[in-house]
């Protein structure tokens, strides 16, 4: 073979290795863009969108509630669609209570600021103030609620003169103790949370219908119980309970104020006097209160001491309201038999 003939050929093959190396190309890019075209093809507009667009999940909505019950009611509404947080640590009194300064930092970081109204959160209105939170929502658990003003006199045993304690200027305030009143209050946060967070809406109408639903259970439960023991006549030494007494029909016939120490014997006469005139079945106190003149009294008198939840103090699980009052109603239920 000669020179030229080896040359011809040597360019032969390169000119076929090229060729083959073009088609090679063309259908690797062609199966590529079908590939790219079937992923497309299998994806909506929207999910394309989402995909060049990733959605950045926005802050939940902070809310700050007053004291424990009304923390139970709106957790229970919030579920976990905002955060929610408590001014008074269960077991403080509410109605004496000083704000501090974590308070105010609360509410000056918040969205929605639940309370249970009628007067009882005397401190909210300078907290609030010092807070400066011009975009706070303010919702009143107990909007739209007629107050009781004190159906039972208030006894004083101590020959100290004194001012009535938690005087109730707006009628009395713990209307979350009776379970009609307290539908009436998850309805108020529901609504205000929705005004104030519409985005989960739907979250919220469901969760406060399930706790309206067992509400509504409890309350026949109290209904049914109670309803047998209609004459039960009871003296409390803490002003908690007119709305339960009245849906159900016992009688609380007095609240008696006993100061916890320094008390001479004439207060105590005075005390065993005072629950004498009444004739009364039960005698009512409330958890933590150790109060010495209290236990001597039932002595005294032959009466047990028992004790029904103000639910000021206690878990923080919404359930916890439930659990307490149906104590509550096993507590009242063997005090009037």
């Amino acid at each position: 073979m000669t020179v030229r003939e080896r040359k011809t050929g040597t360019q032969k093959r390169g000119f076929l290795s090229l060729i083959a190396l073009l088609i090679f190309s063309t259908v690797v890019g062609c199966n590529q863009s079908n590939t790219n075209q079937g992923t497309n093809s299998e994806q909506s507009p929207q999910a394309q969108e989402a995909a060049s667009n990733p959605i950045v999940p926005s802050e939940k909505t902070k809310v700050v509630t007053t004291f424990l019950p009304i923390y139970l009611f709106t957790q229970a509404v919030a579920g976990d669609a905002a955060d929610v947080a408590i001014l008074v640590p269960p077991g403080t009194e509410v109605h004496d209570y000083q704000a501090t300064p974590d308070n105010v930092k609360a509410i000056a970081t918040a969205n929605v600021l639940v309370k249970n109204g009628l007067g009882l959160e005397e401190f909210l209105e300078g907290t609030v103030k010092n807070a400066q939170n011009s975009n706070l929502t303010e919702i009143d658990a107990s909007k739209g609620i007629k107050p009781l003003n004190e159906i039972s006199p208030i006894e004083t045993t101590t020959t100290e003169k004194k001012d009535h304690d938690h005087a109730h200027t707006e009628g009395n305030p713990h209307v979350w103790l009776d379970p009609v009143l307290a539908k009436q209050q998850v309805t108020n946060i529901r609504d205000g949370l929705i005004a104030a967070d519409p985005r989960n809406k739907t979250i919220y109408e469901a969760n406060a219908a399930a706790y309206i639903q067992q509400l509504e259970t409890l309350n026949s439960e109290f209904q049914q119980t109670l309803q047998k023991t209609p004459n039960c006549t009871f003296i409390t030494f803490h002003d908690a309970y007119p709305y339960l007494a009245q849906r159900y029909n016992i009688k609380q016939v007095a609240v008696v104020e006993i100061p916890e120490d320094q008390l001479s014997p004439a207060d105590v006469q005075n005390a065993v006097n005072t629950v004498k005139k009444y004739k009364v079945k039960a005698l009512f106190s409330e958890p933590g209160v150790d109060n010495k003149l209290l236990k001597s009294l039932s002595q005294d008198l032959n009466l047990n001491l028992r004790t029904l939840d103000s639910l000021e103090t206690g878990e923080t699980n919404p359930q916890y309201y439930f659990q307490a009052m149906k104590a509550n109603l096993q507590t009242l239920q063997t005090a009037c038999q």
